[in-house]
């Protein structure tokens, strides 16, 4: 008898931690993955996305094991010793995954705390074209010296260019570094920082809160009309 389900299009796993990631990162969980691919986030925050992208695998193994266990109760199969077997070992596998699942939503908290915990009030602030260049350096880029003319700026993966004193200047704040082992002609490679990631992470949050709205002077009319019942 056929058990193993039809294929259907990988989808992510929503945890339980969800919605405790996004409030201390600013950032949905899509997002957090996107950054993590593309090498933004700092070493706390990647650690965070590598043991939540766990949790979500963990996750997926625990919605397998139940809507088979759901099969296999459902009445479609004949009732014998075979179909017997095979729900106690799917129990056993979902036993075995909710303990894995345990583990690395406890993995995710510990690595959480730390940054719930830390203050933001200490983030650099980054001007809009400052978090361009840093958005376009993460992506990979070099600084390259121009053989006839002595310029030199950095090119970047996408194909953007960053002006020479804008690279000095995000270098001299320690958020980008050069590798220097390679020649400026042959292309200097030119990476973030773990401070450089930390800011651009920052700046790049968006707000977990909303603003209060001012109460209305009494007697006022309300701003949108109440309900009838």
């Amino acid at each position: 008898m056929p058990l193993e389900p039809a294929q259907v299009p990988a989808r992510r796993a929503v945890s339980p931690l969800d919605h405790r990631v996004e409030a201390a990162t600013g950032h949905d969980i899509d997002t957090l993955w996107t950054y993590r691919d593309r090498g933004v986030l700092d070493e706390p925050h990647a650690h965070l996305v590598d043991l939540h992208r766990e949790l979500a695998q963990a996750q997926t193994g625990i919605v397998f094991y139940l809507k088979l266990l759901n099969r296999l109760s459902s009445g479609e199969f004949e009732v014998d010793a075979a179909l017997v077997t095979r729900i106690a070992r799917t129990t056993d596998q979902l036993e075995q995954a909710t303990g894995t699942r345990a583990a690395a939503a406890q993995a995710v908290v510990d690595a959480l705390e730390p940054i719930e915990a830390a203050s933001t009030h200490d983030a650099k602030v980054l001007s809009t074209d400052d978090q361009a260049a840093l958005l376009a350096i993460a992506g990979g880029a070099k600084l390259h010296e121009h053989l006839l003319t002595g310029r030199m700026s950095v090119t970047a993966a996408s194909g953007s260019r960053i002006p020479y004193a804008k690279l000095q200047r995000l270098e001299g704040t320690g958020l980008v570094v050069r590798d220097t082992d390679h020649p400026v002609h042959a292309g200097q490679p030119v990476a973030l920082t773990e401070a450089g990631r930390a800011a651009l992470f920052a700046a790049r949050r968006t707000p977990t809160t909303q603003r209060p709205k001012a109460a209305a002077p009494t007697g006022a009319w309300p701003s949108t009309p109440t309900p009838r019942r």
